[in-house]
């Protein structure tokens, strides 16, 4: 066996402007990792690398540089891959300042390893005997946009939504919620908010006792992250149960991701595997989480389906699951072609839609 590694850069283009509250999106750049045996090339496993432009712990202008060399080093080392030695080989060889690049890498070699069909972990979603329950995710624009999009979710069969609040007047985004809770209670309709850190320390209490009114599951980041202290006094008091989500980025120690956990006492915590380094660590946050007694829910972050594909079968491992986070497959004009679909408010695995590569084999690989 001699095993080579390269990347494919991927130009995702989305359908309309995706707005945060740190601006609007109208393309984002992926890097596919493909692990091939040379005696073998037919058999690839795939692994995305998205970093998230001003989020992601690995944005940074070496990224690529970075991920050439990692590629070139993993092949230098004529491994024998097994599922056992994955963690060891990422230890190894990728640096913690890289979570994007070790969840491309550890997906990917995961893949490799089951024959390069895509199955990252055989289960009854990959089956096509479950579905994954999902959040109709509301990007923010204008209050019209927005009810626009809230509507759409709405009839599509969706009954949780997430709204991304932040970028507008805030009593624009209450009388949102006003409008779906006079026409949903929340027995029928669960709703969502992440703040993506947008609210003032100053603020943030008294805009949480307003949410709160609005019969809320949660709300995401109130308060920019590296706040401890204050995110802790806030997470104690608060009328309405807080998620962490960018405060975990760059907690790449186990023993820091516990003294994190113990100090803030969330009442949910969030997990992106692009942004946390993967998929084993994403298995210490949960672990970590009950044994604190704190909820947590799965997102994707703006993967295309080959990431959303590895991030849906890592957590259809768990059973009972509220509305994960993983309905970004339709914001590209050219996703790749694969069996995830979403319908009813649920991600499925469609046998009968094979993966279609072709549109990203037309790249050049790096080396």
């Amino acid at each position: 066996m001699s095993l080579k590694a390269d990347y494919l850069p991927y130009t995702l283009r989305f359908r309309v402007k995706a707005g945060t509250s740190r601006g609007a999106l109208t393309e984002k750049t992926s890097y596919f990792i493909r692990l091939y045996d040379t005696s073998q090339p037919t058999i690839v496993g795939y692994g995305e690398c998205g970093p998230l432009q001003g989020l992601s712990y690995d944005d940074r202008a070496d990224f690529e540089d970075q991920l050439r060399q990692y590629c070139q080093e993993f092949t230098e080392l004529d491994l024998q891959l097994f599922r056992w030695n994955v963690p060891i080989v990422l230890n190894q060889i990728i640096s913690p300042q890289f979570p994007s690049i070790l969840f491309g890498f550890e997906t990917a070699m995961l893949d490799f390893l089951s024959g390069g069909c895509r199955i990252i972990q055989a289960s009854d979603f990959t089956a096509g005997q479950r579905t994954l329950p999902i959040n109709g995710l509301i990007w923010m624009g204008s209050s019209d946009y927005m009810r626009q999009q809230i509507d759409e979710k709405l009839r599509v069969g969706f009954t949780t939504l997430k709204l991304k609040i932040g970028a507008i007047d805030f009593e624009q985004e209450c009388d949102l919620l006003a409008m779906i809770r006079d026409r949903y209670k929340a027995d029928h309709i669960t709703i969502r908010v992440d703040a993506n850190g947008a609210f003032q320390p100053a603020e943030a209490m008294t805009k949480l006792e307003r949410l709160a009114t609005y019969d809320l599951h949660s709300i995401e980041q109130p308060i920019r992250a590296g706040q401890s202290d204050f995110l802790a006094e806030l997470c104690q008091h608060t009328p309405l149960p807080i998620a962490l989500d960018e405060e975990l980025i760059g907690q790449m120690e186990y023993v820091h991701k516990f003294r994190l956990l113990k100090k803030i006492q969330p009442q949910f915590i969030v997990l992106k595997p692009t942004l946390l380094g993967g998929l084993r660590h994403c298995d210490e946050w949960i672990e970590l989480a009950g044994r604190l007694n704190i909820g947590w829910w799965i997102t994707s972050a703006l993967e295309s389906n080959i990431g959303l594909n590895a991030i849906a079968q890592y957590t259809a491992q768990f059973k009972h699951l509220m509305p994960q986070g993983l309905g970004t497959g339709q914001l590209y004009t050219n996703n790749i072609d694969s069996p995830l679909s979403v319908e009813d408010g649920h991600l499925h695995y469609n046998l009968a839609h094979p993966w279609h590569l072709s549109s990203l084999l037309t790249n050049e690989p790096g080396h």
